[in-house]
């Protein structure tokens, strides 16, 4: 294993993360007799592994059901040192609902501490006020790491780039969980104002949401070649060292096999994976034309500001990869989720759209492709 400094935390941080949302038995809380013993064996056996490869940061949430219970049950039976343990607590719109849900983890991981917590979820304007105003969850989680039951404080979020540019730039935090990867470039600007301000840098889920890189179509494999999918994705986010960890989601000990042969190339990240990318580049540019692909986003509304709170931005970035790489089941599952997720995956699908276009057309005027945009939303290309 390699390991990164996370940032100002100064933890030495594997460049890999166990992330604790696949291998738990349900998404809410369940009595402990109604967990099947395999399962629970299951998450033992993984987290065994993980360990065993020294990938000590185990990352878990409040929001991931029986995650944290069926943790509980090992952790505390583990050398405590050698391990990074990070739970997430959901904003609330008063403190003692966070000191209340925070207890409730501990009480689960049956642990004195944690080394990470995290504000789970800075997805829009409302959950950033609830966290960064005066007697808001920030306050209560500072007060928590005076009391030694969290070492450090960040924040996860799911949210569009200028709401994850507010968070970082209130100074108020250690570290950030975030979205990019090869085919999501849109916070790099987050990513590098993270790095300014010395911020340990996570990113999330960068092998589901980065194109459920584990069952990858044909085209991309090809593309990919001699690489895997996931292992260029690794090593495309490694390469750059405003980038310390990336989670992966384990359902079982094999999860982790693909990814620890990717480190072999990990002293020439760079060197490996530049000639994949422009194989990539190539294609996409050959598909959909050169400035699409690098002008895309320029110019266009955000979801707040579209009629219906439609989230244009996103559902022309699903478009893109799914259109000139053939992702298109990723890009399908995504697109799916848009008004299905809450703040999770924020805005609706163009089925929100009014009718009439001369009823949003107009938003698209700054957007170099305002003529082309309809067109595609409509399917027609």
């Amino acid at each position: 294993m390699y390991y990164r400094r996370f940032g100002k935390t100064e933890l030495k941080m594997p460049v890999f993360t166990c992330g604790g949302m696949r291998y738990q038995h349900q998404w809410v809380d369940t009595a402990p007799e109604d967990i099947p013993k395999k399962n629970q064996a299951n998450l033992e056996a993984t987290i065994h592994r993980a360990l065993e490869l020294g990938i000590n940061h185990i990352e878990t949430a409040r929001g991931y059901g029986t995650s944290e219970m069926q943790l509980g049950w090992l952790l505390p039976k583990l050398p405590r040192e050698k391990m990074i343990v990070q739970t997430k607590i959901a904003p609330f719109a008063s403190q003692k609902e966070f000191y209340e849900t925070f207890n409730q983890s501990m009480q689960y991981l049956g642990l004195d501490h944690v080394e990470l917590l995290s504000i789970h979820g800075i997805n829009n304007n409302q959950l950033l006020d609830w966290t960064t105003r005066k007697g808001g969850c920030l306050e209560a989680a500072y007060e928590l790491k005076k009391q030694g039951r969290a070492r450090h404080i960040g924040f996860s979020t799911h949210a569009t780039p200028d709401i994850i540019l507010e968070a970082i730039k209130t100074d108020a935090f250690e570290y950030v969980n975030l979205h990019w990867y090869f085919v999501n470039d849109l916070n790099w600007s987050s990513v590098e104002a993270a790095a300014d301000r010395d911020m340990g840098v996570f990113i999330i889920s960068p092998n589901d949401k980065g194109g459920m890189l584990y069952d990858p179509p044909a085209k991309l494999a090809g593309l990919c070649d001699p690489l895997s999918p996931m292992a260029f994705n690794n090593l495309y986010c490694l390469a750059r060292p405003q980038i310390h960890t990336l989670s992966i989601g384990a359902a079982r000990p094999s999860d982790f096999d693909a990814h620890l042969a990717s480190l072999q190339h990990y002293g020439k990240a760079t060197q490996t994976m530049k000639p994949i990318e422009q194989a990539l580049r190539v294609e996409m540019n050959r598909v959909l034309g050169k400035e699409w692909c690098e002008e895309w986003p320029e110019g266009l509304p955000e979801y707040v500001d579209m009629p219906g709170e439609v989230n244009l931005v996103e559902i022309l970035r699903l478009w893109t990869y799914a259109k000139s790489l053939d992702i298109v089941g990723w890009g399908k599952m995504r697109y799916n989720l848009l008004g299905n997720a809450e703040h999770w995956f924020p805005g609706q699908n163009v089925t929100h759209l009014p009718a009439a276009a001369s009823e949003w057309v107009h938003l698209l005027n700054k957007s170099q492709f305002k003529d082309q945009i309809p067109g595609i939303l409509q399917g027609g290309s």
